[in-house]
């Protein structure tokens, strides 16, 4: 929003899809609040465990049914920018599905290799500068790990792809909370050392609220301009400064 705004006065997006993938992601919100008020609130005896495969089940259910929505229901709100010269920006003009899936396929290999080597290599450096591990993961590796889509979401905001950046930034982050994080947890109860809960901290789930909040406030007029691009910005800083110190 801030570089798009640097170049338009107001820029305009679909106002119905982003305010959908903000809602998914206050669901993600939601999934991590609830363990954690379970765990210091509740006096019932209860296994978090369960709760936390419940939990991932629920998400991965909407996941499953919001791709639904936004490639066969109303995949009209979805693909309004998505034409040839969006396709020629991204550099994908002409391909044909195979070769997509093919290029997807061989690129989140690749990305996973190189996310393993980063992490390892990041450990080591913050060691060094005496970093703490939450800053670590939480700002480090994921401004690095996804850099990809970090520029592709600004280069289409330059061009005045406001529906295709904002699908880019949201989705992203939904596709995290509602289909990674799930998938992690059925995972850990056959291959981890335990069952992965969704027990964060209390500043984790903070820092997810208050993202979820000011992103609502920005997404349900379907407008922006550079200044919500520095709010936007202005809330990350704060949670990096606070992550920095924690």
């Amino acid at each position: 929003m801030l570089a798009g705004g640097l170049r338009y006065d107001t820029q305009t997006f679909n106002r119905t899809a982003a305010t959908t993938s903000a809602t998914l992601l206050a669901l993600g919100a939601i999934s991590l609040t609830v363990p954690a008020i379970f765990h210091y609130a509740s006096k019932a005896t209860y296994n978090e465990d369960d709760l936390a495969l419940g939990i991932a089940i629920v998400l991965f259910t909407t996941y499953l049914l919001s791709l639904l929505f936004s490639l066969k229901t109303h995949k009209h709100l979805y693909t309004r920018e998505t034409d040839a010269e969006a396709e020629e920006a991204i550099g994908i003009t002409g391909w044909s599905p195979k070769r997509c899936i093919i290029t997807l396929a061989v690129s989140t290999a690749l990305v996973a290799v190189l996310s393993e080597l980063l992490v390892l290599s990041v450990e080591h450096t913050a060691e060094s500068l005496k970093l703490n591990q939450i800053f670590i993961g939480v700002i480090l590796v994921a401004i690095i790990g996804n850099a990809a889509e970090h520029s592709t979401a600004i280069m289409m905001a330059r061009k005045n792809k406001m529906d295709l950046s904002i699908n880019i930034a949201l989705g992203s982050g939904a596709q995290i909370a509602l289909f990674v994080a799930p998938l992690l947890v059925f995972a850990s109860f056959f291959l981890g050392p335990k069952p992965m809960d969704l027990n964060f901290s209390t500043f984790e789930v903070l820092s997810v609220v208050v993202s979820v909040i000011i992103l609502n406030y920005v997404a349900m007029d379907g407008e922006c301009n550079w200044l919500e691009g520095v709010q936007l910005l202005a809330v990350y800083a704060i949670l990096g400064t606070a992550f920095f110190f924690a």
